[in-house]
């Protein structure tokens, strides 16, 4: 498996497009990041290039919901600008939630007036969209669930088995599950048995530990379990370290890096 750096959460100590570099020097395999509107995308392009290493993915989505039906068509206008970033910085997968998300991950709109039925086939419609938008254009969407007590209250999407399915249903080899462990340990815990169950819609991975959402080893989770796990289920893809350290950046990587 790949090590990705989440260069938004990790090496908050130097400027950010020093971390593409400081990430290659640490033996991180590519990096990721959350939104890319705020960014110069020219710049950013150049500093993965000049330290070699790439870019596997940041958000795609901004504040728009899956789950709200009037936002369908604005939802797909933007994802066609994600994935034009994405082609552009050569990255292969964008992230998409049920929810739009503001500063800090606090979603912006649950639509608690809406039925669940409303908003999941609302988000079942729009992914179907996103399906088609990914064969397109080469580049997958990886559908994350986030947990709804600690970072992201009134989140629809917040069960494995919920977006596995979903996936399932759709049946596209650019539609896959963005299995975040730290928010998935939060609401649903069975790491380990997720995995088993559902590791075969996995696009991406995501590692924290939990509580506290720093570096492996803090927290309840037992990685190399998770890892082995991972493994069972023939997962190839990046494991990305989307953690804020416990102190500083060295010492979460190498915890990181010590970890089997």
């Amino acid at each position: 498996m790949k090590r990705s750096a989440c260069i938004d959460a990790l090496y908050g100590e130097i400027p950010f497009l020093d971390r593409f570099q400081a990430a290659k020097n640490d033996g991180f395999d590519a990096v990721e990041f959350w939104g890319w509107p705020d960014k110069d995308l020219a710049e950013v392009k150049k500093a993965a290039e000049a330290a070699g290493i790439p870019i596997c993915g940041f958000n795609g989505d901004a504040d728009l919901s899956l789950i709200d039906p009037s936002q369908a068509g604005p939802y797909m206008e933007y994802l066609k600008k994600s994935v034009e970033t994405a082609a552009f910085l050569n990255a292969p997968c964008v992230t998409i939630h049920s929810n739009g998300l503001g500063d800090g991950g606090v979603v912006i709109d649950p639509r608690d007036d809406l039925s669940d039925t409303v908003r999941t086939c609302a988000m079942f419609q729009t992914l179907e969209k996103c399906a088609a938008l990914a064969e397109e254009s080469g580049i997958q969407m990886n559908l994350e669930a986030l947990n709804i007590t600690t970072d992201h209250v009134g989140n629809y999407l917040k069960y494995t088995q919920d977006a596995a399915e979903m996936i399932r249903l759709i049946g596209s080899p650019k539609l896959k599950v963005l299995y975040d462990a730290y928010h998935m340990q939060i609401n649903e815990g069975c790491i380990c048995d997720t995995i088993r169950n559902y590791g075969d819609t996995f696009g991406h991975v995501h590692i924290a530990d939990a509580p506290g959402r720093h570096e492996p080893g803090t927290g309840e989770i037992y990685f190399p379990r998770v890892y082995r796990a991972l493994e069972e289920v023939g997962y190839k893809g990046y494991v990305g370290y989307e953690l804020f350290p416990a102190t500083t950046t060295a010492e979460a990587v190498k915890a990181i890096m010590t970890i089997v």
